[in-house]
């Protein structure tokens, strides 16, 4: 079978850049829309488009395709697409890269959605019970909202991260590790979790450092720690859709709401960036406003 430009950009996406399966994957299905596309259009193949080829293809993605892509989906498309022409140019395949001027559609900011501290308290609460597992999610609950933990890095601790009574080490993307206060309640719950759950759990599965553990004894999954927070989100009655990012939006803007400086929240967070951690001072401005509109006599 004859090998086309596509299959060798997966290919070097996987050999040379070392990108994940599930990624390649993801590229192998976005490049085939636009293998598509070209084919409709009787062109032979990304070395053939011009740059007006490729302003066609957007227009296609957001307009003409049945159904239309939504913008993080065209931004998506066309960030595989610009990386398979850079690729082709940098191999001498062809004289130009003819993506260079391509700009994805600018997609609409998307707030972090947190949930009042009375939301937080009740849905913790209504994790609750003397069962192991009950107290296993409560303190991963616990955990998740006094260190902004995402859920991966909640699942992956051990019990050596522990580092003492005060804090725990957790892992974040790249590896990267730092050092989170947890709290008296999370602190409470983990050591309740400790003595009275863990060692329950721990026998009916072999040996493992895992903090958190499952109904058989080994390192609780991601689905599971979704399900413990969705069960209990519906035993309080939580009107809003609650996961284990709303915890984590929610420690990060509680903090700015208490008056914590927004690059000491970037640290708690792990954010390479503080452009990435401003977005909560958004949130916190907008409930500024609206409490001022509200109370305000003369605001409105």
């Amino acid at each position: 079978m004859t090998r086309t430009p596509v299959d060798d950009y997966l290919r070097h996406l996987a050999v040379e850049r070392g990108l994940a399966q599930n990624t390649i994957s993801s590229y192998r299905r976005d490049l085939a829309i636009y293998a598509d596309w070209l084919a409709s259009r009787g062109i032979a193949g990304p070395s053939a488009a011009t740059e007006q080829d490729l302003g066609d293809f957007v227009r296609f993605l957001g307009a003409d395709r049945v159904p239309p892509l939504a913008t993080s989906s065209i931004a998506r498309v066309l960030s595989a697409v610009r990386g398979l022409h850079r690729f082709l140019a940098e191999e001498g395949l062809v004289a130009a890269d003819v993506s260079r001027e391509l700009r994805p559609p600018k997609l609409p900011m998307r707030l972090p959605k947190a949930i009042p501290v009375d939301d937080v308290e009740a849905l913790i609460a209504a994790a609750g019970g003397d069962e192991p597992i009950d107290l296993r999610d409560t303190a991963l609950l616990e955990v998740l909202y006094a260190t902004g933990a995402r859920v991966s890095e909640a699942v992956s601790l051990n019990v050596d991260d522990l580092v003492d009574q005060e804090v725990v080490r957790l892992f974040g993307k790249g590896g990267k590790q730092r050092i989170v206060p947890l709290g008296s309640y999370a602190r409470r719950a983990v050591d309740a979790y400790l003595v009275r759950a863990r060692p329950l759990l721990s026998a009916r599965g072999t040996a493992t450092p895992a903090l958190f553990l499952g109904a058989r004894g080994k390192r609780m999954s991601r689905q599971a720690a979704w399900e413990a927070i969705r069960d209990a989100a519906e035993t309080a009655g939580l009107a809003t859709s609650v996961s284990p990012h709303t915890l984590r939006h929610s420690f990060a803007t509680h903090l700015l709401e208490g008056g914590a400086d927004v690059r000491v929240v970037q640290e708690l967070l792990g954010h390479s960036s503080v452009a990435t951690t401003q977005i909560y001072t958004l949130v916190t401005a907008d409930t500024l406003r609206e409490m001022y509109t509200a109370a305000h006599p003369r605001a409105r």
